[in-house]
């Protein structure tokens, strides 16, 4: 009998072993086979004073203040004068809200819908305490060891920049494009997006169909998946919703001699609730574009990480566990998730307050929409005494873009072409960006920068030390040339 089972065994795990490595050795790169591009002649020099004079100027935008940082939007708007005169000459420039800036660029063919390439001016604030960690002021723009350094020199600039040198490069070669090409440049991305929503409304107005959008998002990183020796180019496909939602609960005050029964106190009651919720997560799953991003990096890893990504059929509960459990981005991108941002209750010691209450912030998974979090919400805390609401900024998920759409092709390929080392694949944009608000002009929306990021630069985005270097900087002007010249050169 032993000996049997012995050899159902031996039989079951040889089986096993055969079906992991078939679908391991039939899972074949999905990578497109392209010519890598000469290298394009770039001014090193020029293109790097330009991103460090728009570093220079301090466009952060204050929602209760909008007009407070006139000087220094107007200052960078005089800087791109001086840097593109070309560009300025040949494309129409319209000022949105005050300080954000549409261009276009007239087409040959008014027939062909036109495609929009977006960048934003203003940039987040320096932490407070945190100015003598910055290696260089964080608003010198200054070049050294390769590098601009500043506030804005990543997020967004070195994108604006490049993508007008790009432009004032074509115009000087003679290149006028097919279709129309806008360039927005919003001068509120990191606060209200309100500029965004004029343009979109601005196009439909006019009767505008975008063939595409290509917004900041994604990048070229390196070291950031587990397994991949290669840097991996993710193309966002889909952006993630975001919703805020409000819980209030009123109990009887009092004085804090006498306390009321346990766990009737409205901050009990809150902490009550907001435990529930950061305990009872929305489930994860390996699924949609995470799971098209695992299928289509697979068969670039190595030994048995690629075993692994090949069998999710087997691994998947192994997977999702790690990655979860790594939190961050990789959890992210498994569920909507959960964030507990605002508390207030009560305002002195001794007296307990008759109100409490909590901001808790969703980004939401496509699949899900704000009813389906209120259901959550409600559901989880389990307390009809509680007061739950969303707030009215929320949005659903942008809709997913398949890889095989034109716009998601033409960006595989030139970023193939101009970084032709890297694994390209989709991936889901986790954060908030402009482009969300374009959903009503455009069917497709991607979301990539053409920025090399390696794991230990993350801190830098939004934090101390921001930076890029010049030879990135030299790719960004490239990419954007070849993506350009490509998408605006010929009507689909």
């Amino acid at each position: 009998m032993l000996v049997k089972v012995i050899k159902v065994v031996v039989m079951t795990f040889l089986v096993l072993a055969f079906v992991l490595g078939l679908n391991t050795w039939r899972n074949t790169s999905k990578q497109l086979e392209v010519q890598a591009l000469p290298d394009l002649a770039v001014n090193v020099d020029a293109v790097a004073e330009h991103l460090a004079g728009a570093v220079r100027t301090r466009t952060i935008f204050s929602f209760l203040s909008p007009d407070l940082g006139a000087a220094e939007f107007e200052k960078l708007h005089r800087h791109l004068e001086a840097s593109y005169p070309n560009v300025h000459r040949v494309l129409k420039r319209e000022k949105i809200n005050g300080h954000g800036l549409l261009y276009t660029w007239l087409g040959k063919d008014s027939k062909a819908n036109p495609v929009l390439l977006l960048a934003h001016q203003d940039v987040v604030p320096i932490a407070p305490g945190t100015e003598s960690l910055w290696q260089q002021p964080p608003f010198d723009g200054v070049r050294k060891d390769g590098f601009i350094w500043g506030r804005g020199a990543w997020d967004n600039k070195s994108n604006l920049i490049s993508q007008l040198e790009a432009v004032e490069m074509l115009i000087v070669s003679g290149f006028q494009p097919t279709r129309t090409v806008y360039f927005a440049l919003t001068q509120d991305e990191e606060v209200t997006r309100h500029d965004a929503q004029t343009i979109t409304e601005l196009l439909r107005a006019r009767g505008i169909k975008l063939d595409f959008v290509l917004d900041e998002g994604l990048m070229v990183s390196e070291g950031v998946i587990p397994g991949v020796a290669k840097p991996v180019a993710m193309i966002g496909v889909a952006e993630k919703g975001y919703l805020t939602v409000e819980l209030k609960v009123a109990a009887t005050p009092g004085h804090s001699s006498m306390p009321p029964a346990t766990g009737t106190s409205a901050i009990a009651q809150m902490t009550a609730a907001l435990n529930r919720l950061e305990n009872q997560q929305f489930p994860a799953k390996i699924s949609g574009v995470g799971r098209q991003l695992f299928e289509t990096v697979a068969p670039e890893m190595q030994g048995f990480p690629r075993v692994v990504m090949s069998n999710l059929w087997l691994f998947e509960p192994l997977v999702r566990r790690q990655l979860d459990g790594a939190g961050g981005s990789s959890a992210a991108m498994l569920r909507t998730t959960t964030a507990l941002t605002i508390v207030h209750a009560g305002n002195k010691e001794n007296v307990l307050p008759g109100v409490a209450e909590a901001t808790v912030n969703f980004r939401l998974m496509p699949g899900d929409t704000e009813a389906t979090v209120l259901a959550h919400v409600k559901q989880v805390i389990a307390n009809d005494a509680i007061e739950v609401k969303a707030l009215s900024n929320g949005s659903d998920p942008s809709p997913v873009i398949p890889t095989d759409a034109p716009a998601y092709v033409l960006l595989n390929r030139t970023i193939r072409e101009i970084f032709p080392e890297t694994v390209v694949a989709p991936g889901l944009m986790i954060a908030a960006t402009d482009s969300r608000r374009f959903v009503p002009v455009s069917d497709q929306i991607l979301k990539f920068s053409p920025v090399r990021a390696r794991k230990e630069d993350m801190a830098r985005f939004h934090g101390t030390n921001e930076r890029i270097s010049e030879s990135n900087l030299v790719e960004m002007v490239r990419f954007y040339h070849r993506f350009l010249s490509q998408s605006a050169g010929s009507a689909r």
